[in-house]
């Protein structure tokens, strides 16, 4: 007699596995959309400057067609346009904004740090700035950006140096000198990072400041060079 042949009384399986179910992707509204390509193109202008980056690798990155591009900003040059003059308003927002009550020393202190705190914390941005944009800007160049920090300076200094008996007319150019070091030495400081941010602020002031207390009421040339 056979032995009894064991069998698999289940029934068998015709499930097949299932495809892993894709995530659906929200589509943004049209806002976010503008915002998502302005970050883009920021992050990409700051690293490749204006000639260097395309149409083609922000609409990549951002994960859609070359015509949104266009649709929202008309074209790099409109996207580039709208990414500096943010930037510009950010920076003199900040500067501006920080000048508040105090002794004339503690403003130039408060200068210095609003600018090295936008370069810190919107160093890309800076990086744009300081680059010498290739297309007209409604709010004008950063030559023209540092002008408008210095017009908020002047007064200050004007005051200052009426009390002193100096000639007040002179603190537009002083101004100028004042903010133009503070800038340049900020862009030296955007990839030195070093000394720490107050102890460049610190520097700064002491040169600026103690510059201002030796002045001469009307300093003089040694040179032979008279004009």
């Amino acid at each position: 007699m056979m032995g009894d042949v064991a069998t698999d009384s289940s029934t068998p399986s015709t499930d097949r596995p299932e495809k892993p179910r894709r995530a659906r992707r929200t589509r943004m509204t049209g806002a976010e959309r503008r915002q998502q390509l302005l970050e883009i193109g920021r992050t990409v202008f700051a690293a490749k400057g204006f000639e260097g980056t395309s149409v083609e690798e922000i609409a990549a990155k951002a994960g859609v067609s070359k015509p949104v591009v266009y649709e929202h900003f008309g074209g790099k040059e409109g996207l580039y346009a709208v990414v500096v003059d943010r930037e510009m308003r950010q920076l003199l927002d900040m500067v501006t904004g920080s000048l508040t009550a105090g002794h004339p020393r503690e403003l130039c202190e408060q200068a210095a740090f609003a600018l090295l705190d936008y370069i810190e914390e919107y160093t890309d941005g800076f990086r744009i700035l300081v680059r010498d944009s290739p297309i007209p800007q409604s709010t004008g160049s950063f030559a023209s950006l540092i002008s408008d920090i210095a017009t908020q300076v002047e007064d200050i200094l004007g005051r200052e140096f009426k009390a002193r008996g100096f000639d007040p007319k002179l603190a537009p150019m002083y101004a100028q000198a004042l903010v133009g070091m503070v800038a340049l030495t900020g862009q030296w400081w955007l990839d030195a990072r070093k000394p720490k941010k107050a102890e460049v602020a610190a520097h700064l002031v002491n040169l600026a400041w103690h510059g201002l207390d030796g002045l001469e009421p009307k300093p003089r040339l040694i040179g032979h060079r008279k004009a």
